[in-house]
């Protein structure tokens, strides 16, 4: 069974996109140009990380993001191909740290830092769940 000791920092994860329509500024409503929108860039690194913690983590826990501090450097045409990499840089806890870039066919596009805190799914969505009644 898969668990936290199997995660360790210089761990690394990816996530790929090629910027469709629906990833727009103009289309998200982040912006009114026809490139990629911050939100959707941020999204992916998200996704770059979750896919650094995939299968090491016990079946019964997941990770959230607690926070996200990135800049969006160059802006990315629709049809371009954008790749995210998340790198742990820390563990602190339940709390994991990332350094994230994104990168097209060109230039890094974007970088910062990623949080996510590692939680139980049972009880995580127990509590959600009872906060909403």
């Amino acid at each position: 069974m898969a668990d936290e000791h199997t995660v360790s920092p210089g761990d690394r994860g990816t996530a790929e996109m090629v910027v469709q329509d629906k990833d727009l500024a103009e289309e998200v409503g982040s912006g009114d140009l026809p490139v990629l929108a911050t939100p959707v860039m941020a999204a992916l690194m998200e996704r770059a990380a979750v896919d650094c913690l995939h299968g090491k983590l016990a079946a019964e826990r997941t990770s959230v993001g607690v926070s996200l501090d990135i800049t969006h450097e160059v802006a990315t045409p629709k049809g371009r191909r954008v790749q995210a990499q998340a790198k742990l840089v820390e563990i602190a806890g339940r709390k994991y740290i990332f350094e994230v870039e994104a990168t097209d066919e060109k230039s890094t596009i974007g970088r910062g830092r990623h949080e996510r805190v590692v939680v139980n799914r049972e009880t995580f969505m127990s509590r959600v769940n009872s906060e909403k009644a």
